[in-house]
């Protein structure tokens, strides 16, 4: 499964940072961070738990809840079977029980190749199911955040998501669960106002953009410039939003830490 569309003949990436070309190789050593600008590229589902999770320790969850069209909306069921040829997969929110330096976790990744990670019904059955899973075995929770907020398409449908999986969170956490948040780019809308902002531990990749609305829309409706690297993840970082900005490289190692500092028993000796 490719990381990000593009020309499966051509050696070369071009990165949207810099415009400039680098050799596929070069991009996969650098876990999909431009080796020449240092941008960060989106990543699939698949790859993000190929980086967290122990080799051949996780196995996907609830992969049989799929996005319908409740509204009967344009264009919607075409848009999706597109998606998911383009993709393989049958919706935003993938999840999956794996291990982490030898501890069980729960994790769910936003993948954004898919209809821009936005929340859909099934997207927000995913992930409550999944911390319900966390919740009833015990498990801590890792949820990597990427999305453009509510999908349209499904309107009211989509917006209760952010009360179901809030609430699934809630009990998660009253019930001593460690949830840790990863914040990628970008994370926004309704995603942001609802789950992704109430870990334990919140996490963010560097230049991540993070927020509710856009800039440009804040810019609009309150008549002022915003200050510079506002709503990115260093901006965050600086006043207090966010716990720690972890690259990319450094990830594992980061939740290895977390889950030790909590009283898991990891494998593989001290991780600093």
């Amino acid at each position: 499964m490719t990381v990000e569309e593009y020309n499966e003949t051509d050696p070369f990436i071009m990165c949207k940072g810099c415009h400039r070309r680098s050799r596929k190789s070069q991009w996969e050593s650098h876990y999909y961070v431009c080796p020449v600008c240092g941008k960060y590229k989106n990543i699939s589902a698949p790859y993000r738990f190929k980086l967290i999770f122990d080799s051949d320790s996780f196995k996907l969850m609830n992969r049989g809840i799929t996005s319908d069209d409740p509204l009967d909306f344009p264009g919607y069921k075409e848009k999706l079977k597109d998606a998911r040829e383009k993709t393989h997969l049958h919706e935003t929110a993938v999840a999956a029980v794996g291990k982490v330096s030898g501890v069980k976790v729960v994790s769910v990744v936003l993948d954004s190749r898919f209809f821009m990670g936005s929340m859909s019904q099934a997207a927000g059955e995913r992930i409550t199911r999944a911390i319900e899973y966390a919740d009833k075995h015990k498990l801590p929770l890792i949820i990597f955040s990427a999305s453009g907020g509510a999908r349209m398409q499904e309107g009211m449908f989509s917006l209760w998501q952010m009360a179901k999986t809030a609430d699934a969170v809630e009990e998660f956490s009253r019930n001593g669960g460690l949830y840790i948040s990863v914040l990628t780019h970008p994370t926004t809308g309704g995603v942001t106002a609802s789950f992704a902002t109430l870990g334990d531990i919140t996490l963010a990749e560097p230049g991540a953009l993070i927020g509710f609305a856009g800039p440009r829309v804040i810019e609009q409706t309150i008549g002022k410039k915003l200050p510079k690297g506002f709503q990115r993840a260093e901006y965050l970082y600086q006043h207090g939003f966010v716990d720690a900005i972890v690259p990319r490289d450094e990830l594992k190692k980061t939740l290895t830490k977390l889950l030790m500092l909590h009283g898991y028993k990891v494998t593989g000796g001290t991780p600093w």
